[in-house]
């Protein structure tokens, strides 16, 4: 493989929480142990989601548990240009449609999308607005992920496609496309995140196929969970990390990636030094949840 390029993108919807630190500090972890290079990327795409200072408050953080990055911050919003460029690109090659269907139309079939749409290639000419989809071949889609192993798609019932949203109706930028271009961009050949994302990992193997690259090695980790069974996210008002404790923080963090725990004289950076020497992704939960009163070491 080539150098190792890994990569942190939160959105920007609240400041980040114990499990998001979790999530970042493996990704680190990861590429600092490789000798890779750790990128951070603001994924701030759905302006009605995002709350405002939330961009700030993770850079704050990250930097007060000393997890710096190199290069500088990407900021999706400032991206839609070249967003804008590859949709052209996917229009031309024959991979993207228009399609004007609607949610209740849709509802009927939750397994899959009926192919309404696939004939569109223009804009509605009555003005409607209407969404792009990426038009799916009818591969099979498979990976072998590093933590959960090999990883294939469910078989669509007949007449079902795996067609899906790369531009929303609302002129936003789907997440599947934007994540998939930025890492193209970037090179990013290395993704550490969370297993509540890992089937959107079978959409971008879809894009990655259409735009001709080849996509990066990934590893999911376990969800983190409040002890009442609730994932740790914003939506769920998990309590922000208090960057005040930065070295509890990190050590509660590397309990949950059952990681080697550092000498408890050591400071914050020595404990981050350590816990890059000893890294050892056979040693992280295959469970798909844990929760925060899991001690995975015993």
């Amino acid at each position: 493989m080539s150098s190792y390029i890994g990569r942190f993108a939160p959105s920007p919807t609240g400041p980040l929480h114990l499990g998001s630190l979790y999530t970042a500090l493996a990704s680190f972890l990861d590429a600092r142990h490789y000798q890779g290079t750790w990128l951070l990327r603001i994924e701030d795409l759905d302006p009605p989601r995002e709350e405002a200072g939330a961009t700030e408050k993770i850079i704050e953080t990250l930097q007060a548990h000393h997890l710096h990055w190199d290069n500088a911050v990407v900021l999706q919003s400032q991206r839609s240009e070249r967003y804008e460029t590859v949709l052209a690109n996917l229009a031309d090659t024959g991979h993207s449609f228009f399609c004007t269907c609607s949610r209740k139309q849709l509802a009927a079939y939750p397994q899959g999308y009926p192919g309404f749409c696939r004939h569109h290639q223009t804009q509605p000419a009555n003005g409607n607005s209407a969404a792009i989809r990426l038009k799916t071949d009818g591969a099979q889609q498979t990976f072998i992920d590093l933590l959960q192993g090999q990883q294939q798609l469910p078989k669509r019932p007949d007449g079902l496609t795996n067609d899906f949203v790369i531009k929303r109706k609302d002129q936003l930028y789907a997440y599947q496309l934007a994540v998939v271009v930025d890492d193209i961009d970037q090179g990013v050949n290395v993704v550490v995140r969370g297993n509540d994302i890992l089937d959107s990992t079978f959409k971008q193997g879809y894009l990655y196929h259409a735009l001709e690259h080849t996509p990066p090695t990934y590893l999911h980790l376990p969800v983190i969970a409040a002890p009442d069974g609730q994932k740790l996210s914003k939506q769920n008002h998990a309590p922000a990390i208090d960057n005040n404790q930065g070295l509890d923080n990190i050590r509660q963090a590397l309990t949950l990636l059952n990681q080697p725990m550092p000498p408890t004289h050591l400071n914050l950076p020595d404990t981050l030094l350590f816990s890059i020497e000893h890294w050892d992704r056979q040693y992280l939960s295959r469970d798909a949840w844990l929760t925060t009163a899991d001690n995975v070491s015993g």
